[in-house]
């Protein structure tokens, strides 16, 4: 039980709240728009990728969910088979299994971490906040895996030198221009992200000083 209140910190008096009513509350309501955010972004797409070329009027979409990609899939993996790289269904074949149940609990751990007053908060905290980067950073992976370990035996695999995608941007490969852009996803999670950061702040400033009265507290008793 010690254990347990030292994780969840010192509660806050009735008077107090009362008093500060605007202090206490605004780390827990930043959080809930945070929570909100993810959930939103579970729905919308994470990120795409256009390839334009002369003989595709209308370019080529591929477009990643959290779940499933989307888009002209078929015809790109039709693309790449020839010059040797896998299709783009089996890569991030976990990430996207679990996906959706990692943003489930991030939303989870955000409500968990609205009622906690101690450090603990941002233990919570800090999944959501890395999350973007390390969405970015895996595809970056899977990019690079696919693009520099080409089959040699492919029809044209000769034609093309193996190469790195870039996953933000414009890039070439062979006679394609890729433009790689973030999707509502992606963009929601980073601004959760950011507002978590605000919430820890107004978070540490509002409890914060329970925290410490409350260790001064025990250590007098003690």
């Amino acid at each position: 039980m010690a254990f347990i209140n030292h994780i969840v910190g010192p509660r806050v008096d009735q008077s107090d709240l009362e008093k500060h009513g605007m202090k206490y509350g605004t780390p827990g309501f930043l959080l809930l728009v945070a929570r909100v955010l993810l959930l939103i972004s579970l729905f919308v797409p994470f990120w795409s990728m256009e390839l334009v070329a002369p003989q595709y009027p209308e370019n080529l979409h591929l477009i990643a969910y959290v779940t499933h990609l989307a888009g002209d899939v078929a015809e790109i993996n039709s693309l790449n088979h020839y010059i040797g790289m896998r299709p783009l269904e089996e890569a991030a074949q976990i990430e996207r299994a679990i996906g959706v149940y990692f943003l489930i609990l991030f939303v989870v751990m955000l409500e968990l971490a609205s009622w906690i007053h101690s450090r603990w908060t941002v233990v919570l905290a800090v999944p959501v906040i890395t999350f973007p980067a390390v969405f970015l950073i895996d595809l970056y992976l899977w990019m690079s895996h696919f693009g520099m370990n080409l089959d040699q035996d492919a029809p044209l695999s000769n034609s093309i030198e193996p190469f790195v995608p870039p996953i933000l941007g414009s890039g070439f490969i062979g006679q394609f221009e890729t433009i790689a852009r973030a999707g509502p996803g992606l963009i929601l999670a980073t601004i959760a992200s950011v507002v978590v950061v605000i919430a820890l702040f107004f978070h540490w400033r509002a409890y914060a000083p329970l925290v410490k009265a409350h260790n001064a507290e025990k250590k007098a008793a003690a």
